[in-house]
């Protein structure tokens, strides 16, 4: 192996002390801006990587920031919104010099493995909490434990932590005023996602007050677990039943139930959007591709995970575990994509106006 190229070789070559060349790397203003750039040019030359450990030890800093998401690997990989959030984090985290770390549950057994890594290890400077469900107890621990964290979705139990997400209520109401009032559906079935997270109940709660602000009496929810299968499912049960109540709408609480849903309607010889319309939530990439497309909200995961990541780098700057009220929670806005699936046409996407 290579001998490896330390700070003292690269300060014999410009003739300085280690601590010079240490000094002129960082920028130091004590240094001339003539040794700096001899110094730099120097580790060029030589190829060397200052040490991550060393830097992170100077500066009681580990150069690092954790996603922690409480599900487990396979479930993170297998799901592009933990793909865009990451996309977002990594951006950030590149432009101040550290990496991420993704600490998730070996299995849907193992409790809260993934902050504790975390807490115990200290490998990272901060963390971000994504899909964390509402009666996860660890989420308050890690707040608690005087880590800088930002929580990426909605926590009104947890009032007094940063948190960046979006409107899942204002959301999904505006999904049902669109195929009420343009499309005239009446008859609206909701597909939720999983009622022990805040996502499924706030899209939920959406649902049903759309539904009472435009007067539908014939409204029906079933329960789902936001994957293809369970939207699938909850079609067969909704075709199961007697053909003159059948919904002329379905709001789906998210694509993949929905990309499921169409594939047993179109199996079942329902027409979409003729018999009925759909309409999903997310937009990471399956509602682009089905036939017809589906209409759905836009989520900007990828900025939420970017945004998250530099709310939490200011608390670290700062050394604060939590911010002022005023700038607690940051919500960003969504839109409507409006694709074939509901009515509308299917040759152009368009943004709901």
């Amino acid at each position: 192996m290579p001998k490896s190229v330390t700070l003292k070789d690269v300060a014999a070559k410009v003739g300085v002390t280690s601590a010079a060349a240490s000094m002129a790397l960082a920028g130091h203003e004590r240094i001339s801006e003539r040794t700096r750039a001899a110094v730099r040019q120097a580790a060029d030359e030589l190829g060397y990587v200052p040490s991550s450990a060393g830097r992170a030890l100077r500066s009681q800093r580990a150069d690092a920031v954790a996603l922690i998401v409480p599900n487990s690997s396979t479930h993170v990989f297998g799901h592009l919104y933990f793909m865009h959030v990451l996309t977002g984090m990594s951006t950030a985290a590149n432009a101040h010099d550290a990496q991420v770390i993704v600490s998730t549950n070996a299995d849907t057994t193992s409790g809260g493995v993934a902050y504790e890594r975390v807490m115990r290890s200290r490998t990272a400077d901060g963390a971000i909490v994504t899909s964390a469900a509402i009666d996860d107890d660890h989420v308050q621990a890690l707040v608690a434990s005087g880590l800088p964290v930002v929580l990426i979705g909605n926590y009104p139990h947890l009032a007094r932590a940063v948190s960046v997400g979006i409107d899942d209520v204002a959301a999904t109401e505006q999904l049902v005023d669109h195929l009420v009032t343009v499309h005239g559906r009446r008859r609206l079935l909701h597909v939720t996602g999983t009622l022990d997270h805040q996502t499924g109940l706030d899209r939920r709660e959406g649902f049903l007050r759309a539904a009472n602000t435009h007067g539908l009496a014939e409204v029906s929810v079933i329960e789902g677990d936001l994957s293809e299968a369970s939207g699938a499912a909850a079609v067969d049960r909704m075709l199961a039943g007697a053909p003159e109540e059948l919904p002329d709408g379905i709001v789906f609480a998210n694509d993949d139930m929905a990309v499921g849903g169409l594939r047993v309607l179109r199996r079942a010889g329902v027409r979409v959007p003729e018999d009925v319309s759909v309409v999903g939530f997310d937009d990471f990439g399956l509602a682009r591709v089905t036939t017809p497309g589906i209409t759905t909200v836009r989520v900007p995961a990828e900025e939420m995970g970017r945004i998250a990541t530099e709310r939490l780098f200011d608390l670290v700057d700062a050394r604060r575990t939590s911010a002022d009220d005023a700038e607690r929670h940051t919500e960003l806005p969504v839109e409507v994509v409006l694709r074939g699936s509901c009515g509308c046409d299917d040759d152009t996407e368009r943004l709901a106006t």
